[in-house]
Formats: C-alpha cells, sequence, structure tokens
C-alpha cells in the first residue's frame, strides 16, 4: 500500500510540475508581446519552463519506477 501511496503522489507533483510549465509558456508569452518594452520583467520565464519541464521528468520516472 505505501508505493501505491508514493505512486500516486508523484503522478500529482508531475501534473502540478506540467501546470507550472504552461504557465511559464503563456507569462512568456504574454511579456513578448506587451505593449510597454520599458517595464521590467522579475522573471526568466524560458528558464521556469524549463526546469519545470525537467522535474516533471524526472518525477515521471520515478512514479514509473514505483
Amino acid at each position: 500500500m505505501q508505493a501505491w501511496f508514493w505512486t500516486h503522489k508523484a503522478w500529482a507533483a508531475v501534473a502540478a510540475l506540467l501546470a507550472v510549465a504552461v504557465w511559464a509558456g503563456v507569462a512568456e508569452h504574454r511579456r513578448t508581446r506587451r505593449a510597454d518594452w520599458d517595464r521590467v520583467g522579475m522573471v526568466y520565464w524560458p528558464s521556469v519552463q524549463m526546469f519545470a519541464l525537467i522535474g516533471a521528468f524526472i518525477g515521471a520516472l520515478l512514479a514509473i519506477r514505483g
């Protein structure tokens, strides 16, 4: 039963990281399309998206491995 519990937690983490990656992609799209180019952004969204996708991939590997 404990393996089942951790597997579902890993898939939940994968889903959350994929949601963060999609959100970062949308935020980067909005950043590149903004009208006022002088506004400074604090977050480099492609890095956030990359790290979220890497984390989701590692989480999926751990969940599949069980």
